[in-house]
């Protein structure tokens, strides 16, 4: 029996104004370019999140509830990127690869997801520090010094309102999916999946990062009206190809303490310049 394959198209975009002055400037041209890059990279949660609707087609809604992820990047997105989201059924139950292409052919992001539990799941270290703490706060650099791995991080709170599901869907995720817009919607997964660098930026001073791995388990949806908690643990700090990168799993609980989702997020904290990475290149 042939394998189904559901596929899809989006031109990339960028969810904010080009400009340096945000938090996370390799999201802007300017900066990319600084650093080798052909122009601005888009945000990685961003970019999986173009694939949710293909995902939802495939296993359907019960994915947003008690669904797994797993996706890594290969390639930078820019704007104007024809990517072509192919998600193909696969022998294990309920199991679909996801792949994310550009229109030169290259594979820029691939991923797996399934419903249930995933096999990793049970891997995810629970942080106990679930206290917010205010924004504005003085931030230390994160350093491969300063990372300190086993600690936990300052929790953070926010509020998922109408006005917050408005924002993103307009914003970050340009989609009328009536789950994700209208006067009760739920959060969309790339909202959720944005948490990890939001912990890392409300913890440390960061001048740029770049999101490259992902494994998340979703627990429950996020309806309006939800105050979401979230916290995170430092898993491993380490370079490779002169980039600085940190590994840290994040717990999402409801204003009752019902888990919403964990993640094992990777990034790089410190990206190397073109000639740091050249030099490793030798």
């Amino acid at each position: 029996m042939a394998q189904k394959v559901i596929e899809n198209t989006v031109t990339a975009y960028l969810g904010h104004e080009d400009s340096p002055d945000i938090s996370n400037p390799i999201h802007s041209t300017e900066v990319a370019k600084a650093y080798g890059f052909p122009g601005a990279l888009v945000g990685g949660v961003t970019v999986w999140g173009w694939a949710t609707d293909t995902i939802l087609e495939a296993i359907g809604e019960e994915w947003l509830k008690v669904g797994w992820a797993e996706y890594s990047f290969r390639q930078p997105t820019i704007p104007g990127d024809q990517l072509t989201i192919r998600a193909t059924e696969e022998n294990t139950a309920n199991s679909w690869s996801v792949e994310m292409i550009n229109e030169e052919e290259v594979v820029c992001v691939v991923g797996k997801v399934g419903l249930g539990k995933a096999d990793w799941s049970s891997e995810f270290v629970r942080s106990t520090s679930l206290n917010p703490t205010e924004e504005g706060q003085k931030k230390k650099s994160l350093t491969l010094e300063t990372a300190e791995i086993g600690v936990d991080w300052a929790a953070k709170k926010a509020d998922f309102t109408v006005e917050t599901a408005t924002e993103f869907t307009s914003e970050k995720q340009r989609t009328n999916n009536p789950l994700f817009v209208g006067s009760n919607p739920i959060a969309h997964p790339s909202w959720t999946a944005g948490w990890a660098e939001q912990l890392m930026r409300h913890n440390y001073d960061i001048p740029s990062s770049m999101h490259t791995r992902s494994r998340i388990q979703h627990l429950n949806v996020v309806p309006v009206g939800t105050q979401v908690i979230g916290a995170a643990h430092v898993v491993g700090a380490y370079e490779r190809k002169a980039h600085h990168f940190v590994n840290f799993d994040v717990l999402l609980q409801d204003q009752a303490g019902e888990d919403i989702a964990q993640l094992r997020h990777w990034t790089i904290f410190k990206i190397a310049t073109l000639e740091e990475r050249e030099n490793v290149l030798g």
